[in-house]
């Protein structure tokens, strides 16, 4: 349990029945009073210890009115959805949610995880014959003979002794949709979103990057934070937060938007040295060697210390938006609508893996909890039902990435946004804290990594081997945390431009000499792509060439 303090200081819970043991470390969001774990039925035959936010626990509790709470947590409705129908339940369940329930009867045990990820889990295996479950890798790795990362939308059942999908919405198997976009249908489903996520009995905030999806998220809850339960406890002033180097884009458009919201707004500096600093413990609390996470989980590392220092343990922040529309810059190379939904279903599929992994790991680092609600399973059903025709990025026509989310909530009347927030470039977290941070963490690797190194890299590390002298020095620290093959084949590998899938990158045949996951490594689309002089120089001259044109272009479509 001391591997986990971190996820939860507020209370260590500890039950043991014969060979069965379930810990929890406690971060208290909902009824910190009483709602300690691990939690029980009424006669305590069945136990749960979880982590997570059930949304709509209330609705929950009404069906099962017949039954007796202990305590006011939103979770304390688990055991008695199972005690009601059985393993038949967690699709009832509107939130996120990593959980064990063991029923001590006949001691048989579940384990979930819900639709997308958002929560991070695990299981292993002992020599032994025991099932390791945590939501880390350092709760398992020295213990398990093998241990793999638990998939979303999935639940274990040690009666069956084997996973079964329990998350099927129709979009999981990529059959192109095809019902209209209509803007206000999309702009109702994901203030539902917002709003239940605002159910909390603690101090919260808002993850504030001055792009469309944060600045989103932080537009919706303003708005509507006056007439919750939780204006009633901390009052209606919305605080929002943001990270980034001195005079980086993401800290002037964070500070335009909170103005126009009127939110109290916190700003936090840091310098490439402070990040290079703090990337060992990065690696270790994020586990994983992924360039793109590393790079983009740092700053928000340090963001969150920060944020927790001033009493707050819940913000809401804006992931999830990139993988649902396409708003990565290299959509804009989708050769048909058919590759593009494709390519959105592949993504979310995989944001487990990258984007959960960074939001939930980077914040409960500190103790500190993070809601998406870009990914809340209604909203999903809605956005990908949409014909991904609506979704293309058609510059001739004044359609950027993301096209069909900006127009949802582009409204005259009463505005969410300034159009230029609302219409803005994707910047990747990474990129927008800075781009000298990338440029610097490159110039650190090249420091401590030889050519030599390089040069046997695949003899060193077979498996995902790193092709950049920045990839190989986070596999190193890597391996020193979690030497184990079983933790190094949790992290997905292959070939990615401005963080897209392998098979995107077939859309466009210069950028397989220009795998890098930054967004500006979307040449030809980005306005601050890189240059001949960047460390990206054996881009062919052609492609370079081709940049002012495409600069242009996409700046007129901004501009229409």
């Amino acid at each position: 349990m001391g591997r986990l303090k971190h996820r939860g200081p507020d209370w260590s819970g500890l039950y043991q029945h014969g060979d069965c043991f379930l810990a929890h470390q406690r971060l208290a969001i909902i009824d910190p009073a009483s709602g300690d774990q691990p939690l029980f039925n009424e006669d305590k035959s069945v136990v749960v210890t979880v982590n997570g936010e059930i949304y709509n626990h209330e609705q929950l509790r009404k069906k099962l009115s017949h039954h007796k709470f202990r305590t006011g947590s939103d979770c304390d409705v688990i055991a008695h959805l199972y005690e009601e129908y059985g393993e038949d339940f967690v699709d009832m369940l509107d939130g996120i949610f990593s959980f064990v329930l063991l029923d001590t009867r006949d001691k048989s045990f579940i384990v979930a995880r819900d639709a997308i990820g958002v929560t991070s889990l695990y299981i292993g295996w002992g020599l032994d014959g025991s099932v390791w479950i945590s939501s880390e890798l350092k709760g398992l790795n020295d213990d398990c003979e093998h241990f793999e990362s638990f998939p979303p939308g999935h639940l274990y059942s040690s009666k069956s002794g084997g996973f079964r999908r329990w998350y099927n919405p129709p979009w999981f198997s990529e059959a192109i949709p095809s019902v209209p976009y209509d803007p206000l249908v999309l702009r109702r489903a994901f203030e539902n979103a917002v709003i239940k996520r605002l159910m909390t009995d603690v101090p919260f905030g808002v993850l504030l990057s001055g792009g469309l999806d944060s600045s989103l998220v932080a537009s919706i809850t303003a708005r509507y934070l006056a007439g919750t339960k939780a204006a009633k406890q901390w009052g209606t002033q919305l605080h929002s937060f943001c990270v980034g180097l001195e005079g980086s884009p993401d800290l002037k458009a964070a500070r335009e938007v909170a103005d126009y919201l009127g939110t109290v707004h916190h700003e936090f500096h840091f310098t490439v040295q402070d990040g290079i600093d703090a990337i060992e413990d990065v690696i270790y609390h994020i586990e994983t060697y992924d360039v793109t996470t590393i790079r983009a989980s740092t700053p928000m590392f340090l963001m969150s210390r920060k944020i927790k220092s001033l009493g707050v343990k819940m913000v809401i922040s804006g992931e999830g938006s990139d993988e649902i529309f396409g708003g990565y810059l290299y959509f804009h190379k989708a050769p048909n609508k058919d590759e593009f939904h494709r390519e959105t279903c592949r993504k979310i599929k995989a944001l487990h893996q990258y984007d959960c992994l960074r939001a939930n790991k980077a914040t409960s680092a500190w103790g500190l909890e993070a809601r998406v609600p870009f990914l809340d399973k209604e909203f999903i059903n809605v956005a990908m039902s949409i014909d991904p025709e609506a979704k293309m990025i058609k510059r001739d026509e004044g359609r950027i990435e993301k096209w069909v989310l900006r127009r949802a909530f582009d409204d005259e009347e009463r505005p969410y946004l300034p159009k230029h927030i609302l219409y803005r470039q994707k910047e990747q977290f990474s990129d927008g804290v800075g781009y000298s941070w990338i440029d610097g963490l490159k110039a650190h690797a090249a420091r401590h990594v030889t050519d030599k190194m390089m040069l046997n890299a695949s003899y060193i590390f077979p498996h995902n081997t790193p092709t950049t002298k920045e990839a190989y020095y986070y596999r190193m620290i890597f391996e020193r945390f979690f030497p184990q093959n079983s933790a190094r084949l949790t992290v997905p590998g292959g070939a990615s431009v401005a963080c897209s899938t392998a098979k995107a990158v077939e859309w466009d045949a210069a950028w397989k000499n220009n795998l890098d996951p930054s967004g500006r490594a979307a040449l030809g689309v980005h306005v601050s792509a890189y240059d001949a002089e960047s460390p990206l120089s054996n881009v062919p001259s052609k492609v370079i060439d081709s940049i002012p044109r495409m600069i242009e272009v996409h700046e007129v479509a901004i501009q229409g």
